[in-house]
């Protein structure tokens, strides 16, 4: 050990410590005109600016140039997929299609002021909405620029994953310049791989906010590191989060918290009458400004109606209909979902996926303990060295956490994949802590070898980004569109329903007939009835449904026995020999989706569930097999084998029918 200057001491372990500061404080430019340093540079910890010092403007890269090479990289899979999907024709049902049905209200008397319909409220006649209409007013203009058809809704959902593509990236430019936006690159494409590019070309609510909650973390991360000017991209994916699907609003709330709490600290530690204060006061009150414009419409909808959706949302959360599953639970799944070595090679299946949507969550959280066990050591190595930045992402990680706990402990009744796809963008974040953590560790320690070192880290991150995008790429010529069997079963049914109804048979008069469409679906409780409404609607119909789905159809579609000029009815399975022994009802359209094999498999499976029901003693779930399969499948009473066979079943679909009645009539 030696001394110098006035007797301090010098070593590996403080030489490790001054070097790890000076290497890892990373530079925060604004991105455009300006430029982005390669090297290191101090930050202000109150304006968030850079402080160039002596020659360090050698070698910079333009910041559009990292941010645009990068976006190219891994947005290219999602731009091959959007193109891969225009062919075969697409004709969304349930969900996408009540989405499209919005999308077309946008800008007229009939512009939505809520979200899309979840699983909120005590009825379907009271059903609630999730919070806000911002999903709808952001992919609107894309999908009218695309044709405004439903591959139309997919291309404006590329472009609205893009952008959040793009603005993670950027955030990671201001903050830690090239390095650190490789890094985050890297995790970006890993999530868009874990996702699978069906899911990131879905205009499905649960899915839309996906990447901008990794943009949110991002965001919010930047204002604890005083970079005020995030403080406008936290309000804006917060409230897109929050407005889209319900789950996300208490998790944008609790990071909201810590955000006011870091906007405090910053001005109470800024100088009065600084020109800090004033920008910190700038930003809040441009943010709050914002925040009330994108808030609106909810709050001009909660105005106007009684109750409300927001008082329906509200009631919906503090005095749930079902128990929540509880903390403890909450805890085991928050830890399914830190499997990091399953995020990165992309085998977290089991924490439920889309072709099996009944499974529960399930696996070992021995994985996810491990990695927060990494974590907390990662958390104390940046809290020992005062690394500031490091230690305030390590904080944005360890609260995104415990309301991810809260989030996941509040679920009420069936534990849905889709209601926790947020918490991998959280794990992603904890992956760049960790790695970033080690990263300046062992820098540190490299000595003088640390910048040839970490420049050759940062070509061999590019080129496994590259990599990865390449076979995200050709994976990508093959993605499917949602549901394509219930897509392609109703595509098979609408020439002949619509020319029916332009020929006037039966009580059709043509496109000057108002059309009540209702269902009496063996399978999915009438999802195909939704995308009928909509592609009638599509072609100049005026098309509607009952007072009862008055919330999932639009107040202003439904159309009612006494306004009705005839009843379109489609029926699946032993529906179908109902409605044809109506002596009023006229078939227009008919399709068997399955071919004789496939036949002969559903009848096998069919009574294989109906003798495991019987022998679990489930005979009041028997009737559903017939009735409501995926009501059967969901039951939590089934047993997985049955669950699984369920699913096969609907997989393999139903033959489907179109009926034309009077108004009134009933099988």
């Amino acid at each position: 050990m030696s001394t110098t200057g006035a007797g301090r001491r010098t070593g590996p372990r403080a030489a490790a410590r001054v070097m790890f500061r000076s290497y890892t404080r990373p530079p925060m430019p604004s991105v455009g005109t300006r430029a982005v340093e390669v090297a290191a540079a101090p930050v202000s910890e109150a304006s968030g600016e850079v402080a160039h010092q002596g020659e360090t403007r050698r070698g910079r890269v333009p910041g559009w140039v990292i941010v645009g090479g990068l976006l190219s990289l891994v947005g290219l899979p999602l731009v091959v997929a959007a193109v891969a999907l225009r062919r075969p024709h697409w004709f969304p049902v349930l969900d996408l299609a009540m989405t499209e049905l919005r999308l077309r209200d946008v800008g007229t008397s009939h512009t939505p002021l809520i979200g899309l319909p979840g699983r909120i409220g005590p009825s379907l006649a009271e059903q609630g909405s999730h919070p806000g209409p911002l999903s709808f007013y952001l992919l609107t203009p894309f999908y009218r620029l695309f044709g405004s058809s439903a591959w139309a809704m997919q291309a404006a959902t590329v472009v609205l994953n893009l952008a959040a593509l793009g603005a993670a990236l950027l955030i990671a430019v201001r903050r830690g310049g090239i390095r650190l936006a490789v890094a985050v690159a890297a995790l970006l494409v890993i999530l868009v791989s874990g996702y699978g590019l069906t899911m990131l070309t879905q205009p499905w609510n649960p899915y839309l906010p996906l990447l901008w909650w990794v943009v949110l973390l991002l965001a919010v991360w930047s204002v604890a590191c005083r970079d005020l000017a995030m403080l406008p991209v936290a309000v804006f994916a917060a409230s897109f989060c929050a407005q889209t699907h319900v789950p996300y609003l208490g998790l944008a709330a609790g990071l909201g918290v810590l955000t006011i709490v870091m906007v405090a600290l910053a001005w109470r530690g800024a100088p009065p009458g600084s020109a800090a204060r004033r920008s910190i006061a700038k930003w809040t009150a441009g943010s709050l400004v914002l925040a009330v414009a994108l808030w609106v419409p909810p709050l001009v909808d909660q105005a106007i109606n009684d109750p409300g959706n927001l008082r329906a949302v509200n009631d919906h959360l503090v005095t749930p209909s079902e128990e929540p599953i509880g903390y403890g639970r909450g805890v085991q799944l928050a830890l399914l979902h830190l499997d990091v070595p399953g995020l990165v090679i992309g085998d977290s299946g089991a924490v439920g996926s889309l072709p099996d949507p009944s499974s529960d969550p399930d696996g070992s959280v021995v994985p996810g303990v491990l990695a927060l066990v990494a974590w907390a050591a990662a958390a104390a190595v940046s809290l020992r060295l005062r690394h500031r930045p490091l230690v305030r992402l390590h904080l944005v990680v360890a609260v995104s956490l415990v309301l991810g706990v809260i989030s996941m402990g509040r679920i009420l009744g069936k534990e849905w994949y889709y209601l926790m796809l947020w918490a991998w963008g959280t794990a992603a974040l904890l992956l760049l802590a960790v790695g970033w953590t080690v990263a300046a560790v062992a820098s540190a320690w490299a000595g003088p070898r640390r910048r040839p070192i970490a420049t050759a880290a940062t070509v061999a991150l590019v080129g496994a980004v590259a990599v990865s995008s390449v076979a995200l790429t050709f994976d990508a010529v093959d993605t499917d569109p949602p549901e394509p069997r219930l897509s392609s079963t109703l595509g098979a049914v609408l020439p002949d329903t619509m020319a029916a109804l332009e020929r006037g048979e039966g009580p059709a008069t043509g496109r000057d007939g108002r059309y009540m469409v209702a269902f009496s679906d063996a399978l999915y409780f009438g999802s195909q009835s939704y995308g009928l409404v909509s592609e009638l609607e599509r072609a100049g119909f005026d098309a509607g449904m009952a007072d009862v789905l008055h919330v999932p159809i639009t107040d202003h579609r439904v159309i009612g026995p006494d306004d009705a000029t005839a009843l379109v009815v489609l029926a699946t399975g032993h529906n179908i020999d109902r409605w044809r022994q109506q002596p009023e009802a006229l078939e227009v359209a008919y399709v068997e989706p399955r071919d004789a094999r496939e036949q002969a498999e559903f009848a096998r499976l069919r009574t294989v569930v109906i003798d495991d029901l019987r022998a679990d003693g489930l005979d009041d779930i028997v009737p559903l097999v017939d009735d409501n399969l995926f009501g059967a499948s969901i039951d939590e009473r089934v047993s997985d084998r049955a669950q699984r066979l369920m699913t096969r079943m609907l997989e393999l679909g139903e033959r489907t029918a179109v009926f034309i009645a009077p108004p009134d009539t009933i099988a």
